[in-house]
């Protein structure tokens, strides 16, 4: 497949949160960027959008994205959301994933192939595991969804490279800039073509006493933690007073 017009939507995931750039919009660069400056190199006229934004939750994600994406006439999207919804144990995945359904079929007939994810397992996190069996659902209706709608996986959740912390950012929410490289190459491959992205190198972690481990989860629930479910609790949203890093259709942006 060819493609020319790609449009990225969705949440902290696309943004690109956790790959920090200062030159870039909203401070960050993240898989899409780094995949669609590969395809770039691939194919000179290639074009890009990325209207995520952080803290989105699915229905907003549909209702604010896919109108505008569809505007721009793209012949290839990528969706991911879901993911600040199943962690509220009060929402309706059954019903969530009928939109999300919805929404990839105005897609397909707008002649776009879309590019889809499962969650990450988070099976191996303290704290999310607990919610892992909804993940778990969520993730095996976005595999009948991708199915059914012809779209391209990445499953996420069986990409075990994720279960090295190194491709985790320091809130342990968000991919690295190594994690954010390693889902480029993903659905780059899952497209099925040849590129040039190599994982970026990762360096040994220091071994922590218990002491010192101790230490870090107390700073980690001070900095992130604490302050991820006080928005939670409040209503507000990371990405309140943000726009999307890329609205319109352009040259990708390149990168050292």
């Amino acid at each position: 497949m060819s493609f020319n017009r790609y449009v990225a939507l969705g949440d902290s995931f696309t943004e690109g949160v956790g790959d920090p750039d200062a030159q870039a919009p909203n401070g960050v660069r993240g898989w899409a960027d780094r995949f669609a400056a590969e395809m770039g190199r691939i194919n000179p006229d290639f074009l890009y959008a990325n209207l995520a934004i952080r803290g989105r939750k699915m229905r907003p994600i549909l209702a604010e994205q896919v109108a505008p994406a569809l505007v721009l006439r793209p012949d290839l999207v990528s969706i991911y959301a879901g993911a600040n919804d199943v962690l509220r144990p009060s929402i309706d995945i059954d019903a969530l994933m009928r939109d999300l359904d919805r929404a990839i079929g105005m897609f397909k007939a707008a002649g776009t192939h879309v590019v889809m994810f499962t969650a990450f397992d988070p099976g191996i996190s303290k704290i999310f595991g607990q919610v892992r069996g909804r993940f778990a659902i969520s993730s095996e209706y976005v595999r009948e969804i991708a199915e059914t709608q012809g779209a391209t996986l990445v499953d996420y959740w069986r990409i075990r490279d994720y279960h090295d912390s190194r491709l985790w950012a320091q809130d342990r929410m968000h991919m690295s800039s190594a994690g954010h490289q390693r889902m480029a190459i993903a659905v780059l491959d899952a497209l099925g073509k040849n590129h040039s992205l190599e994982p970026l190198e990762l360096v040994d972690e220091p071994v922590l006493s218990r002491a010192e481990q101790r230490r870090a989860n107390v700073t980690w629930v001070s900095e992130y933690a604490g302050p991820w479910v006080k928005r939670r609790l409040t209503g507000v949203s990371s990405g309140d007073s943000l726009s999307p890093r890329w609205p319109t259709l352009q040259r990708p942006p390149e990168f050292v």
